[in-house]
């Protein structure tokens, strides 16, 4: 459904076109805007700007809701896996048993990485970020596949390039831990489900597979699926913009892991541990420092709690919080700063000061808690979030390839620099 919205502009007035969503969210088309007014809009960092149109995310914040193409987040946290999860945003509807069986046929058949990607690891340092690892050699692996997806071209080997990337990432992701810690590769095995074999890659030995635990399974398999896709968020508009000049599937993929390594968009679970081990180091059990926070002390800052998007609650909060119980409970682990946290929550849930500023715990406060106790260590936990975006991201690069109106993504500018000036010659310069 469409209507008309009207601009005044230097006494000119303009009418433009809205369109009106599924979920009845208004867009004002302002693609006309500057053809017919010389003017453009000005919004820095894209708060108010509908980029796109997409079919595969649903956010209201306002009310707490998560969709992924209409499903309820709870319901598919409740009922679903992350692999299904995955099939559903990338091609649009819950795969029967025929279709569900041929995805992850394709998954264990790409698992493994070509042999001579082992070579691209060893030039990485000891140091290196295992997100830097992770986007060079998602890069480096499209070079062994010369007909990737780009473009309009070879669209019916889609689903083979889709189901390898999102396979084979976490291969990569496990490989790197692996090489960060000086151990030996340990290889996929096909007789593993998703999830399950990545912890096998991480953990195991090579005379000893790591002892396979249903409800630490469960409780990874559930962060992947509850970071899946959340609609238009910086890597996955950076997926888009890149995929928008027809660059290949892994390409603008490994441009979303650069998106995601930055500190403001996938480093929020990193700062909670950070912000714990800061806390234990001042032999604190969180209750000073929550005072701290109420009154303005030492410009304390709270992470892990309320969310730029979510102005009530996080939904998918309440779903990991029963998870992350369930595997704190099962470890036993003494830990610190996992005595922290819960302090922190305990407090946090029950005081008038949190309550009316609605900072609930978030999903980085619950994921890094469980990713603490499973044993990931605090550089990985951006590359498990990577591992989990994966689908969305093939799902936003999908809509861009089989959008007909598709064009390169190219923002304007407010130019502030230097009017038109001189060249002034070296030697009379100062």
């Amino acid at each position: 459904m469409n209507g008309k919205a009207e601009l005044i502009i230097d006494n000119q007035r303009l009418e433009l076109p809205t369109t009106i969503g599924s979920e009845g969210e208004v867009g004002i088309d302002i693609s006309t805007l500057r053809d017919k007014t010389g003017a453009i809009t000005l919004d820095p960092g894209y708060g108010n700007t509908g980029s796109c149109e997409s079919a595969i995310t649903f956010i209201d914040g306002e009310k707490g809701i998560l969709q992924y193409r209409g499903y309820d987040i709870a319901e598919l946290a409740a009922k679903s896996t992350f692999i299904e999860t995955s099939y559903l945003l990338i091609y649009g509807e819950l795969p029967t048993a025929a279709q569900l069986a041929e995805f992850s046929a394709l998954l264990t058949d790409y698992q493994m990485l070509h042999e001579g990607l082992r070579f691209h690891f060893e030039g990485f340092p000891p140091t290196a970020h295992p997100m830097a690892i992770l986007s060079a050699m998602i890069n480096a692996a499209s070079s062994y596949y010369p007909n990737m997806v780009s473009g309009k071209t070879r669209v019916e080997r889609f689903p083979h390039h889709a189901a390898r990337l999102i396979s084979q990432v976490r291969t990569i992701a496990a490989f790197s831990y692996r090489k960060a810690r000086g151990l030996p590769v340990i290889y996929p095995k096909t007789s593993l489900k998703y999830t399950a074999n990545f912890l096998h890659m991480m953990f195991s030995l090579p005379n000893e597979d790591w002892t396979q635990n249903e409800d630490i399974v469960r409780a990874l398999d559930l962060i992947f699926l509850l970071h899946a896709d959340h609609e238009q968020n910086c890597s996955t508009s950076t997926v888009r913009m890149v995929a928008s000049s027809r660059a290949n599937l892994y390409a603008s993929c490994s441009a979303g892991v650069c998106a995601l390594w930055g500190p403001l968009h996938g480093g929020a679970n990193q700062a909670v541990l950070e912000m714990l081990e800061e806390i234990h180091q001042e032999g604190d059990d969180g209750t000073r420092f929550l005072n701290d926070v109420k009154n303005k002390v030492g410009n304390r800052r709270l992470m892990g709690f309320g969310h730029r998007v979510y102005k009530n609650f996080d939904p998918r909060a309440v779903i990991i919080k029963e998870q992350c119980d369930k595997v704190l409970s099962q470890l036993h682990k003494s830990d610190p700063l996992l005595d922290i946290a819960k302090k922190l929550e305990e407090i946090a849930l029950h005081d008038d000061y949190f309550i009316s500023r609605k900072l609930y715990p978030n999903v980085d406060f619950y994921s890094g808690i469980i990713m603490r106790a499973i044993g990931i260590p605090m550089d990985m936990f951006t590359v498990m979030f990577a591992i989990g975006r994966m689908p969305g991201w093939i799902a936003n690069f999908k809509e861009v390839l089989e959008d007909p109106h598709s064009r390169i993504s190219r923002p304007r500018q407010i130019y502030t620099g230097p009017t038109l000036r001189s060249y002034t010659p070296l030697d009379t310069r100062g």
